[in-house]
Formats: C-alpha cells, sequence, structure tokens
C-alpha cells in the first residue's frame, strides 16, 4: 500500500481524513517532520483543488492540481513522491488523536 491508496481508503465519520490527522512515521513510530509537513501540504490542496474519488493513480491527482493551480513542476514531483510513497501499515495513535502512515524503510 503506498500514500495514495491510504488516503482512498481511510475516512474519519465518513469522511476524508484531513492533514490535521495525518502524521508519516518511521517504523519505530517516529514522526518525520518533512514527508508529515509535505502530506499536509497535498491533503490541503487535494481538499480543496482536487477529487480523490475520481481518482485512479497519483498522476491523476498531479494532473487535476497541474489543471487548476499554478504550482511549478518540481512541487507536482514532490506531491507524486509521497503519494506514491511505500508503507510498511497504518496505526491509529488513539492517545494522540492521529492517524500514523509508516513508510516502508529503504535498504
Amino acid at each position: 500500500m503506498n500514500v495514495f491508496q491510504a488516503l482512498k481508503l481511510l475516512q474519519v465519520n465518513h469522511r476524508p481524513v484531513s492533514q490535521h490527522e495525518l502524521v508519516i512515521t518511521d517504523p519505530s513510530g517516529k514522526p518525520d517532520a518533512a514527508m508529515s509537513d509535505l502530506l499536509a501540504d497535498v491533503v490541503g490542496k487535494l481538499a480543496i483543488f482536487a477529487d480523490l474519488d475520481s481518482a485512479l493513480t497519483p498522476a491523476d491527482l498531479i494532473k487535476q492540481l497541474h489543471g487548476c493551480t499554478p504550482l511549478p513542476g518540481d512541487v507536482l514531483a514532490e506531491y507524486n513522491k509521497i503519494l506514491t510513497q511505500e508503507l510498511e501499515h497504518v496505526n491509529f495513535a488513539t492517545r494522540k488523536g492521529v492517524i500514523e502512515l509508516v513508510y516502508h524503510p529503504f535498504v
């Protein structure tokens, strides 16, 4: 599973997750601030400018964002990287009130 697939699957109270409900962590549970900030930016832009339900691939979302925002190509490339990031699993951290997307470390 990758981040895109997780975003399509996860809902809270029958609504898509918001950028405030997601954190990217390493397998030990340590948050990755840079990746989490990038994910929050992507999720925020998707909520305003894109239709996640109609997208079949991360490339579909990037096309939607390219068509209706002035985001430069390098930013969209970074968005694509986070959307295609492979996940090891998803952890519901109820005490923290967040959903942790645990990325698969590269060896």
